[in-house]
């Protein structure tokens, strides 16, 4: 029997469009993702994905790999580059795996390492029981300061990690959180891991985009490690990376390969590369720029509505919400529910002390990097904050959320990553966003 090609794979072609068509036509508020250029799209489909690749450029099993070496030597340099570091891995597929491979190089296994809860802000891979990081290494958990009527309070508590530190003589002291939304000093850190001779790991999947564009400190060259993912603020394709200083390269690179994985996923480094050179321009300083405007607009509009935020606003690309002032009966799950059948994507989250389970939650994280990618501004926040209000102040009106969802599909229209579609419903342009 022939084998039918790709392009008549109807029912992958039809779910294919029906995602664009959603990304287009809802607005996207998940603060760790974004929209990708066609050139991302193209690299990451491209002829690279049929080469296996194992080991390093100079130093494969296989043959056949000149052109692979060219092009992760160049995704490697301009990672450098951007980032002003030392030495690049660009090979983990995942920030979760960027991470437990700089564990690896940096501990052993039953170290001690000091990393954020992940109720008040912190990540799976920072120790989590349910994450291998938690089975292998002995975590500590700090957190951030209580809430206060003025906003100063859920900070991240120095002094708390600083005491900590001092008890429990860690081998490792994590920075980087998944749902925090201030700035994240990295100095401080490096002092308390001075002061205990501890090494110090930044996980910036988060900001990573925010410090290529100059409105996050970087880390680099503070921290001993430094872990990001290339596709949330820095627009690029799903993907981790580890930045370090030549001491620390070989370590870093014998645990991602051999250590962790096998093949890298070149179609994937082609892609981050392109976002390397994408983020090098001048116009993805004022993106960066314009996600943290937008970012305050949208809390402004959402404590207009009544809503507290946590930490009393925002100074990068999120905005934590919590329900309870709002509506103590409203959890996270059913206000995630609501405002996707409206059109309005983000996630439900726990927010410090969070009494809700983390299936339930008692808030919602939001992020501007994907909209104001699609060229949203200031102006667009606050609708999108009042549109928001309008959903959750009923969040089980059917009718509500239809008014809503046409409100939505208008301003979308207007703001379409990908352009509008053609006559068979086909979208091929590329993202409208303020920095091109």
């Amino acid at each position: 029997m022939r084998r039918a090609a790709a392009s008549e794979d109807v029912e992958i072609e039809r779910l294919l469009k029906e995602e664009i068509e959603r990304q287009c036509t809802t607005i996207q508020l998940i603060a760790s993702e974004n929209f990708t250029s066609p050139a991302v799209l193209r690299a990451t489909a491209s002829v690279l994905t049929n080469k296996y690749a194992e080991g390093y450029p100079g130093r494969r099993y296989y043959g056949g790999n000149a052109v692979v070496d060219q092009v992760e030597e160049l995704a490697r340099e301009r990672a450098k580059a951007l980032f002003h570091a030392e030495h690049a891995n660009l090979q983990p597929h995942a920030g979760a795996s960027a991470n437990l491979a700089a564990y690896m190089a940096l501990i052993q296994p039953g170290d001690t390492v000091l990393a954020m809860r992940l109720d008040q802000g912190g990540h799976l891979t920072h120790g989590s029981p349910v994450s291998i990081t938690g089975q292998t290494y002995r975590f500590v958990a700090y957190g951030v300061t209580p809430a206060t009527q003025d906003g100063s309070g859920e900070r991240i508590d120095l002094d708390q990690l600083r005491d900590l530190a001092k008890k429990e003589r860690p081998q490792l002291i994590v920075a980087g959180t998944t749902a925090y939304s201030r700035i994240i000093d990295p100095v401080p850190y490096r002092e308390i891991a001075d002061e205990v001779g501890a090494k110090f790991m930044f996980d910036a999947a988060h900001p990573a985009g925010l410090i290529a564009g100059g409105v996050h400190p970087s880390p680099v060259g503070i921290a001993d490690v430094v872990t990001f993912t290339t596709h949330k603020t820095l627009r690029g394709p799903r993907g981790g990376a580890i930045l370090c200083g030549t001491d620390l390269a070989r370590s870093v690179d014998s645990a991602v390969f051999p250590g962790l994985q096998g093949g890298p996923l070149e179609h994937v480094i082609a892609a981050k590369a392109v976002a390397f050179f994408e983020a090098s321009q001048p116009e993805f300083a004022d993106y960066a720029a314009q996600v943290v405007l937008n970012a305050k607009a949208l809390a402004a509009g959402l404590a207009d509505q009544g809503f507290r935020l946590l930490s009393g606003g925002t100074e990068n690309h999120q905005v934590l919400v919590d329900l309870r002032s709002f509506d103590p009966d409203l959890t996270g799950k059913q206000a995630q529910e609501s405002l996707d059948r409206a059109g309005i994507t983000c996630n439900r989250n726990q927010i410090p002390d969070d009494p809700r389970s983390p299936f339930v939650t008692s808030g919602l994280r939001l992020g501007t990097p994907a909209e104001t990618t699609a060229g949203m501004g200031e102006a667009e926040m606050a609708e999108i904050a009042r549109l928001i209000g309008t959903v959750l102040r009923s969040p089980e009106d059917d009718k509500v959320r239809a008014e809503v969802r046409a409100e939505v599909r208008d301003l979308c229209g207007r703001f379409s990553p990908y352009g509008a579609p053609d006559a068979t419903g086909n979208y091929s342009g590329a993202p409208r966003c303020p920095a091109g």
